[in-house]
């Protein structure tokens, strides 16, 4: 027989303090209920993150968030997104370097890394001149991230950040003589260091030779426009490649006679970048040329396997073009990132089994070989120390 105290009985006590309010509301409780309420949120086994979650969806102990405060398109195929970074962020990146986002889509956070186009510390009197960064997006065919960003990823979404990183930054102060040679999206990185510049009012002997198809897909072709025209020392040369085909390096000496006094910057699609590493090598200045490439070449394919990730205990079955990275994220794994095209050595994980080939050349690593995951494949089954 159950005890009764004061005419409730402890078990009844015990199922009235463990049941769970139904809602927030008042209407149809006692003060007595409300308390209950307060104490079962207040005593519910949360991280601190998850109350700071609930004051403010950007505070974060365990990750950067960010976000997005404006959507603005560039071209019919592109997406300038601003975005308010919480918590953690360093505002004092270098014009040039690009960040991780990840975008929550259909219950899965897709990753893909960004250059910033603004400078750093910016500011904007139309966002209460609060701290913001920007990216640029361009949708690729390929590319359901960037597809899925420029075709109408909404104001307000919150955005998971990785800290700006990259090596291919704008000093200071600048070089006298700056060369930019850009392609396409490739303009990204360089937007921030012209932005830089303007805004410390430092713009030296600066030429951009910029390549687009027509007019129409220039990103931030009103703003290169603008400063040309107000700055003497800058020159925007634009080459429309539907018009006269790809920009030939021959043209340099007309283009630009002294460009082998310059210092270069180059970022666009692989051939170009091939080119132009050739090119400056041939004319013995290759130190004076910074590059900065958004994918990597892939000339080998592995056969594909089981991946099996052994701090979790979660395997899946993959193809030999997808990588060691993807494979985990889509398994629900947390992977180590930073850039995902094999420069900055974020990813770098110990293979404890099998066997993974490398995505670039083909060379194959096995148990005890430490491997990059971005770029990374499964030849056979393979286990990693992740």
């Amino acid at each position: 027989m159950a005890s009764k105290t004061g005419g409730f009985s402890v078990r009844g006590l015990r199922e009235w303090l463990e049941a769970p309010v139904a809602d927030g509301t008042t209407a149809g409780r006692t003060r007595l209920d409300a308390l209950r309420g307060a104490a079962a949120r207040i005593t519910t086994p949360l991280l601190p993150d998850d109350y700071l979650h609930l004051v403010n969806p950007l505070w974060s102990a365990r990750e950067l968030r960010g976000r997005i405060v404006e959507v603005r398109k560039e071209t019919a195929d592109s997406a300038t997104l601003v975005i308010k970074p919480g918590w953690g962020f360093d505002f004092k990146f270098e014009p040039g370097q690009y960040i991780g986002i990840g975008i929550l889509v259909d219950g899965r956070w897709h990753w893909r890394s960004y250059s910033l186009t603004c400078p750093p510390d910016w500011t904007h009197p139309e966002h209460k001149s609060k701290r913001l960064i920007s990216i640029a997006v361009k949708a690729m065919p390929e590319g359901f991230l960037s597809s899925h960003i420029v075709s109408g990823v909404p104001e307000g979404t919150i955005v998971r950040l990785a800290a700006p990183q990259g090596g291919f930054v704008l000093p200071e102060p600048p070089p006298a003589k700056v060369l930019f040679l850009t392609a396409g999206s490739g303009i990204t990185p360089v937007m921030a260091m012209l932005r830089t510049m303007e805004r410390r009012e430092s713009v030296p002997d600066v030429l951009h030779v910029h390549s687009a198809r027509t007019p129409d897909d220039v990103m931030f072709g009103d703003e290169l426009r603008e400063m040309h025209d107000k700055h003497p020392s800058f020159t925007a040369h634009l080459h429309l490649t539907g018009e006269n085909g790809k920009f030939a390096l021959a043209d340099l000496d007309e283009v630009c006679p002294d460009w082998r006094a310059r210092e270069t910057w180059a970022c666009g699609p692989l051939g170009m970048l091939d080119e132009i590493e050739k090119h400056w090598a041939a004319a013995g200045i290759e130190n004076q040329l910074h590059v900065e490439r958004f994918e990597i070449a892939r000339s080998a394919t592995a056969e594909g396997g089981t991946v099996t990730f052994a701090k979790t205990g979660r395997s899946i079955e993959v193809d030999g073009a997808t990588t060691l990275m993807q494979a985990g994220e889509s398994a629900g794994v947390q992977m180590p990132f930073g850039c995902r095209m094999g420069i900055c050595q974020t990813c770098v994980v110990t293979v404890t089994d099998g066997h993974v080939r490398d995505l670039r050349n083909g060379n194959e690593h096995r148990a005890g070989d430490k491997v990059q995951t971005c770029i990374s494949a499964a030849a056979g089954d393979c286990t990693l120390d992740v």
